[in-house]
């Protein structure tokens, strides 16, 4: 029995779809095809999970280090799923933890020598992962794409804004 996506499954009975729905769900299943094949190659390749994979990232652009707070807000998951992630690292020498300066409260975390040189590696393998897994699309293609996608980007945060409370 073959399990189909649900864009599959709309193209199949397109009558009981709209376009934009059938747009959504086109958007949605390239992501978790291209999510679940990175998530994929960074367990396959060096056993990292992609949350690990995106707060190395998010640091390696912060040299001096980020609060836990900030790192939240630009991962957009919660603290307490931020706390996990960064206690195993710390553990594990990639990151150093260091109370604030400004503010005894408030932990600095920031990528070790060890956990920046292994970021990198990451990096530049995932860099081509996703460059492979667009190869078949031209530069013409690359910037049509994502010239619709700002535009789709914008109508779905003017949508979100305007919305009644």
């Amino acid at each position: 029995m073959t399990i189909l996506d649900s864009e599959t499954k709309a193209v199949e009975t397109p009558e009981d779809h709209g376009d934009e729905l059938r747009l959504w769900l086109r958007l949605l299943t390239c992501t978790n095809l291209i999510e679940g094949e990175v998530r994929s190659r960074l367990r396959e390749r060096f056993g990292v999970t992609l949350p690990r994979f995106d707060l190395m990232a998010q640091l390696d652009k912060a040299p001096d280090g980020m609060t836990l707070s900030d790192v939240s807000k630009r991962m957009m998951v919660s603290n307490g799923n931020v706390t996990g992630l960064v206690e195993r690292l710390v553990e594990s020498g990639h990151l150093d933890r260091r109370t604030s300066d400004q503010d005894r409260r408030v932990q600095v975390i920031r990528l070790t020598k060890l956990g920046r040189a292994e970021f990198r590696k990451m990096a530049a393998e995932h860099e081509m992962w996703i460059a492979d897994l667009f190869a078949d699309l031209g530069e013409k293609d690359v910037r049509e794409l994502m010239r619709l996608l700002a535009k789709t980007k914008a109508s779905a945060r003017k949508a979100a804004e305007s919305k009644p409370v």
